[in-house]
């Protein structure tokens, strides 16, 4: 989700239901920070707690070095990624790419662990490829390693996110171990939150992808959860209004020039199922003032509300 679970998304999410949410990847190298693009990952100003910082690498002593100082500058928890498939960092040897060489896997977690006071988790992949999946091993290692809770995508490096999560792994590794083991994977509603919950008992559902443009759907699994019914989707006028709102916090925290950029891909999320939304994308993308997307933004929903009335 790097690109994706910046600070204003984060907020977003908490608002809507998210009972935690964690930073963007932030590379344990500290020779990158001096970008502008890291400066922005480790902005943590006002986020609700706890604050969580997700880190990437591929030795131990980079990779608890980073824990330190992140932890020095205010978070609370250290998440591990182990789970990222792109290729550019597993060429590093860092995200699931570690997930070949446990030893290494284990000196990586005992390290940060032991480098930071705060709670450290980890989140991994079922295994390499489908031919090497070894996600008990890597979780018996997690535990004895002292991590506190782990975050597991049902699918290995090798599937990127084709074909269907798999759940029984997710399901053995619950049983497996005592910590608290997040499911992660094709989870895109709150019937299907609650399913793969009862199945593999894991203690939480991650939610990724599903909540690139619709960030309530928190809520939605919370109160399915807590109920047993659905809540209506909601109104094309609160739609709006999230909306807005969320650009302009993108406007705020990226800058005149980088924040309307940044709002394009979360305004195509935002109105993927939304009639009439191929042609308006396409014209809001070359929009490149803040002001004349929200103009646009809101004449675009006024159409909708037409509409809808008329068809009402």
């Amino acid at each position: 989700m790097a690109g994706v679970t910046d600070l204003p998304f984060r907020q977003l999410c908490r608002r809507l239901g998210a009972g935690m949410v964690v930073s963007e990847m932030l590379i344990a190298d500290k020779q990158m920070w001096n970008s502008r693009k890291s400066s922005l990952r480790m902005d943590h100003t006002g986020e609700v707690e706890p604050i969580v910082v997700q880190i990437a690498g591929g030795d131990a002593e980079s990779l608890a070095e980073a824990a330190r100082i992140n932890v020095d500058q205010g978070a609370q928890i250290i998440d591990i990624n182990m789970g990222c498939p792109a290729k550019k960092v597993c060429k590093k040897a860092a995200g699931s790419a570690l997930l070949k060489d446990e030893l290494l896997v284990a000196d990586i977690l005992q390290s940060v662990v032991k480098a930071v006071s705060v709670p450290v988790t980890l989140k991994c992949r079922t295994g390499w490829s489908q031919d090497n999946r070894n996600a008990l091993r890597i979780a018996r290692i997690a535990e004895d390693s002292g991590i506190q809770a782990l975050a597991l995508h049902g699918r290995t490096r090798e599937d990127a996110f084709a074909g269907q999560a798999e759940y029984d792994t997710i399901a053995q590794v619950v049983d497996a171990i005592k910590i608290p083991v997040f499911a992660n994977g094709d989870i895109k509603s709150p019937q299907e939150a609650k399913q793969v919950l009862e199945y593999t008992q894991a203690a939480a559902v991650m939610i990724g992808r599903a909540a690139q443009g619709r960030p309530w759907i928190f809520r939605e699994i919370n109160h399915f959860l807590e109920t047993g019914e659905c809540l209506p989707e909601p109104s094309l006028t609160e739609i709006r209004d999230i909306l807005i709102n969320h650009l302009r916090e993108l406007y705020s925290f990226y800058g005149e020039v980088m924040g309307p950029r940044i709002a394009r891909k979360h305004v195509s999320w935002y109105l993927q199922t939304l009639p009439q939304s191929d042609e308006f994308r396409r014209f809001f993308n070359a929009i490149h003032h803040a002001e004349e997307q929200q103009i646009q933004i809101r004449t675009y929903f006024e159409q909708l509300l037409i509409l809808e009335d008329k068809a009402a």
